[in-house]
């Protein structure tokens, strides 16, 4: 089963309109790994998603199994065949 990485749709305009990407069963293990698969197709939803470093951006989520990755292992995160990685952009108000 493949991995899913959904991404909310304001980012479709930086990735050929697309919102999910579906990476090929057994080529990632962590979120670090999907996020490079798909940074590698559209390098503009790459940087929009993480910083000169490589970590998430401050206003950028990643879900695995509803968990926040940060609040685990960030970027190493585990991720298993069949599962789906969520980013969602924060919202701030005022």
């Amino acid at each position: 089963m493949p991995v899913t990485v959904v991404v909310p749709s304001v980012l479709a305009e930086v990735s050929a309109g697309k919102t999910e990407f579906e990476l090929p069963d057994g080529s990632v293990r962590s979120v670090r790994e999907a996020l490079d698969a798909v940074a590698r197709n559209y390098p503009l939803l790459g940087r929009r998603l993480r910083n000169e470093r490589g970590e998430l951006r401050r206003h950028v989520n990643v879900y695995v199994g509803g968990e926040d990755v940060r609040r685990g292992d960030g970027l190493s995160t585990v991720v298993e065949a069949g599962q789906e990685v969520l980013v969602i952009q924060s919202i701030a108000g005022g």
